[in-house]
């Protein structure tokens, strides 16, 4: 680490120069924040699983033709990845009520929105990350049009697709916060999806029982958040297997009970004395 040459540090990653021009080492962090930095701490492996939990992700959006930064996964907790500059809005896609989005509206956690909904927040920790109008966006120099509806059409396409991912796994997707960035190659200019994909930016219900499975969990101080989160892996087939152990899956986990010994046969009251 202390040969890489730092470019950034956020609240769950750090950016390091890349080996090429135009790349980025993307290092992920055990660090979990939340309320806009109010409450912090941190979840042993954090780092590792989400960094493979957004590699897979980040492959699979890249062979179905979204473009992303995500080059390649480098070691446990890095990936390369191309420079971008990030467009600072923070676009979340809602497909369930949940959160603060159901305390704004007075609907109930788990109700169906129809069909799913597109917000935006401006991306900046000084004002606590407000939710944004187009108009807003538009005024403020924030975006083009044209940028918008192509994220708006890539945002609902990643949104089609890992809910249906995730369904394969039996998880629901609630909603997913997605990052967008300008990719410059030549005089070519693109969007493309950036920062990552994992339960610290998905809401993740499992599918039977309703449990949380992201970072609500530390949110809302409901416990077993490592263990979400490797369930998570483990059902998308990335748990990382070095240095991790795995433990009982998710909703099963179970404290085992010393087995009691065997009591001893007492022998009968007229059997003969062993000689010493």
């Amino acid at each position: 680490m202390s040969s890489k040459h730092p470019i950034y540090e956020g609240k769950a990653k750090k950016l390091f120069e890349g080996p090429e021009p135009g790349t980025l080492i993307q290092h992920f962090k055990d660090d979990a924040t939340a309320f806009n930095n109010k409450k912090r701490g941190s979840i042993q492996g954090k780092g590792i699983i989400n960094n493979k939990i957004s590699e897979f992700l980040m492959s699979r959006l890249n062979d179905m033709g979204i473009p992303t930064h995500f080059i390649r996964g480098l070691n446990m907790r890095e990936q390369l990845v191309r420079a971008v500059d990030i467009v600072p809005l923070e676009v979340i896609v809602r497909n369930y009520a949940a959160g603060s989005f159901a305390e704004r509206f007075g609907a109930f956690e788990g109700e169906s929105l129809g069909s799913p909904l597109i917000e935006f927040c401006l991306k900046d920790d000084r004002l606590g990350d407000p939710f944004i109008a187009e108009d807003h966006i538009y005024a403020f120099g924030v975006a083009q049009p044209e940028e918008i509806d192509e994220i708006r059409h890539y945002a609902l396409r990643i949104n089609d697709f890992l809910s249906g991912l995730f369904y394969g796994h039996g998880i629901r997707l609630i909603d997913l916060k997605l990052e967008f960035g300008r990719y410059y190659e030549g005089e070519m200019e693109m969007i493309v999806l950036a920062d990552e994909i994992s339960p610290d930016t998905c809401r993740l219900w499992d599918l039977s029982t309703n449990e949380k499975m992201d970072k609500d969990r530390f949110r809302r101080d409901l416990g077993k958040t490592e263990d979400a989160y490797r369930e998570v892996a483990r059902r998308l087939g990335v748990l990382p297997a070095a240095n991790m152990v795995e433990p009982a899956p998710f909703e099963k986990v179970t404290t085992l009970k010393p087995r009691k010994k065997a009591k001893e046969k007492a022998a009968p009251k007229n059997a003969p004395k062993k000689k010493k």
